[in-house]
């Protein structure tokens, strides 16, 4: 099989993307320490279970939801209960399944932590965006999505319409 490589505008998309994806999260987990005292995946985390019913969820549907592996969604979920934003219980429904649910100070942490991860989120992608590049993006991103995760794993994040 013959490698097909990239041609010039292919690489400098790829190159772009890469660099997106490296820089973004550190920018977004700067601000959430900085104003929260949070990294971008606890707030991540803390989100799932805000728009939850409940706000409880099943460890194994978060992990799905916030694409962890149940080992390291376990040990964050430790650190927030250490810190009372979570706890965690036996699933009434499947005793063998474990419960987390956020708590009212949890539910406090990720409101007021909203509005600046709101302003990082804008400030850092979507103000420099015209609407057109907007809809560019959501489109490009649902079909990188649907190859990254086939499945529809994370289903449930990224194609709310409220979001």
């Amino acid at each position: 099989m013959s490698t097909r490589w990239l041609d010039d505008e292919e690489r400098a998309a790829w190159l772009g993307l890469i660099a997106v994806v490296e820089l973004l999260p550190t920018s977004l987990d700067s601000q959430l320490r900085r104003d929260a005292g949070v990294t971008h995946y606890d707030y991540f985390v803390l989100a799932m279970l805000s728009e939850a019913e409940d706000r409880t969820l099943r460890m194994t549907t978060l992990a799905q939801m916030t694409n962890a592996t149940l080992p390291r969604l376990s040990h964050v979920v430790r650190r927030l209960e250490e810190r009372g934003l979570v706890e965690r219980f036996p699933c009434p429904e499947d005793a063998r399944a474990t419960n987390a649910h956020l708590t009212r100070s949890g539910l406090e942490l990720v409101t007021q932590a909203a509005p600046g991860h709101v302003s990082a989120v804008r400030a850092n992608v979507l103000d420099g965006l015209s609407r057109k590049q907007l809809v560019q993006l959501r489109q490009i991103s649902t079909t990188l999505l649907g190859q990254l995760d086939p499945e529809g794993r994370m289903a449930g994040f990224y194609r709310k319409e409220n979001h």
